[in-house]
């Protein structure tokens, strides 16, 4: 994924002249193979770029850019040099950066060390769990690890538990500007838990509620005491975080609780999170650990007894672009930066500046201006033009579309237009009053083509207040537009540009 290809081949040529336009029709479901007139008079039904957008009702901008990946001919584009928050249109980038400097069979490893040697089975020393980076380790995950260390005869510590997070950085959450509750922003480390989020279940008791914080999957709900929920009497806010030295401190209101209800909310410690529930699964497995001490250097003399593999990276980012996790984004992103580097990065922000640069190195664009490789942080700025540019480069070796999710065609009602003769292979990127996809359409005679589409209202999304962010008000709506428009501009590619 190291080719270079000029920018110029999909920019250099005009825009095609638009037909002009005869209304608001819909795009064909059935077929978009019209021969002779009926061809002509398709493409010339076909509402225009301006129709499309007004009847969207986004305000701010839209912009988006199209181009035949056979031929490299740029086909449309609107305000394609405008640069916009990528929203996790970004995670196609990160993939492609993380493929690049690891390679598809690349596999994170998560490890249990111990020091001063074993003696009928009892460490001497200290334990160590150790993070290698792994963004999907799970409380599976680390049972597996619990039960390899007792097979190979482990039986007990003389010395500490100790945990560290290996030389990634600790962010105390990727993006400083969302709300402290929300489970798609929680910390970063080396070691990592269920993506470093904690699982919150309440249900009504009497006058009161029964509460539970829990490292849960479908096998095992281990409860922590590093995360800690009290109900509180009041209306507004509904959460509150403090930081308690040892634990999560979180309050949640009484009034918006109702009778019974779960939710993920986020781990500012994740590594003493991972440390106290191996602690737990140890004992499940007859060994008996102290509490986790979270330690800043791997302690001298330390042994491996056990380890975990991840699966390997082309699963990894398959599952990031499908599920848009932002925790693989940004443990991918900062382990290809480690390769690239030989060190690690020192923050988020320097390592998304080491895949701009490797865009304008290795893919021919030179304009990306990522804060991180998630897109959570809205500092970042991507023109279509660059997007689509720096696709169409990753698409040479075939390795990047193949992972990519199949965007669903809708109907007028958001249903799920079953058999849509386009096949489309994108990702989507969401934030408040912005929206974001790019990939790549298959249109029903092979032609294939390379998209981005960026719409934002930056002003009203400046308006919103730190309580507004999570669900503001018009923003489902607003959104619902966006992919409207987006599926329209595709259908319309798909009757004006097929071969």
């Amino acid at each position: 994924m190291t080719k270079r290809i000029s920018r110029r081949f999909f920019l250099g040529a005009a825009a095609a002249a638009l037909v002009p336009s005869y209304g608001m029709a819909n795009a064909p479901k059935v077929s978009l193979r019209p021969v002779g007139r009926q061809d002509d008079l398709l493409k010339s039904s076909q509402p225009s770029i301006e129709e499309l957008i007004a009847a969207a009702k986004l305000n701010g901008t839209v912009a988006f850019c199209v181009a035949n990946t056979a031929t490299g001919k740029l086909l449309e584009s609107h305000d394609a040099e405008q640069g916009l928050p990528p929203a996790s249109v970004a995670k196609a980038l990160t993939a492609g950066y993380a493929l690049a400097h690891l390679g598809e069979d690349f596999r994170f490893e998560t490890r249990v060390l111990a020091t001063g040697g074993v003696i009928e089975g009892v460490v001497q020393g200290d334990l160590v769990l150790a993070g290698g980076g792994d963004p999907a380790l799970d409380t599976d995950g680390l049972a597996v690890l619990a039960k390899r260390l007792a097979e190979v005869g482990i039986t007990g510590v003389k010395g500490g538990f100790k945990v560290w997070g290996g030389k990634y950085p600790y962010v105390r959450g990727i993006d400083a500007e969302q709300p402290d509750h929300v489970g798609y922003n929680p910390a970063v480390s080396g070691l990592n838990l269920n993506y470093n989020r904690v699982h919150f279940e309440w249900r009504q008791a009497g006058a009161g509620y029964n509460v539970s914080m829990e490292a849960r999957t479908e096998t095992y709900r281990p409860g922590v005491r590093m995360a800690h929920m009290a109900v509180a009497s009041r209306s507004l806010p509904i959460y509150t975080y403090a930081d308690a030295g040892g634990r999560d401190e979180w309050t949640v209101a009484k009034s918006a609780l109702g009778k019974a209800g779960s939710r993920w909310l986020p781990v500012r410690k994740p590594q003493l999170y991972a440390g106290e529930v191996f602690q737990s699964l140890a004992k499940a497995n007859g060994i008996t650990l102290k509490a986790p001490e979270v330690v800043d250097a791997m302690p001298a003399g330390a042994q491996e007894w056990a380890k975990l593999e991840s699966a390997p990276l082309r699963e990894v980012l398959h599952d990031m672009l499908k599920w848009s996790t932002n925790l693989t984004a940004e443990l991918v992103g900062l382990t290809a930066t480690s390769r690239r580097l030989g060190r690690m990065p020192a923050s988020l922000s320097e390592s998304a500046a080491q895949l701009n640069t490797w865009a304008a190195e290795s893919l021919g664009v030179p304009g990306l201006a990522l804060v991180d490789h998630s897109g959570l942080g809205d500092g970042s700025r991507v023109k279509a033009s660059d997007m689509m540019a720096a696709l169409a480069a990753m698409h040479r070796d075939r390795m990047l579309k193949p992972i990519l999710k199949e965007f669903t065609m809708r109907d007028a009602n958001r249903k799920v237009i079953e058999n849509h003769p386009i096949k489309v292979h994108a990702k989507t990127g969401t934030l408040n009053f912005v929206s974001g996809l790019a990939g790549f359409a298959d249109l029903p005679d092979g032609t294939e083509l390379v998209f981005a589409i960026f719409t934002a209202d930056l002003d009203r999304r400046a308006t919103l207040s730190m309580d507004e962010r999570e669900s503001p008000e018009g923003g489902a709506s607003w959104n619902v537009r966006a992919k409207t428009l987006q599926q329209k501009l595709i259908e319309r590619w798909g009757v004006l540009y097929a071969a």
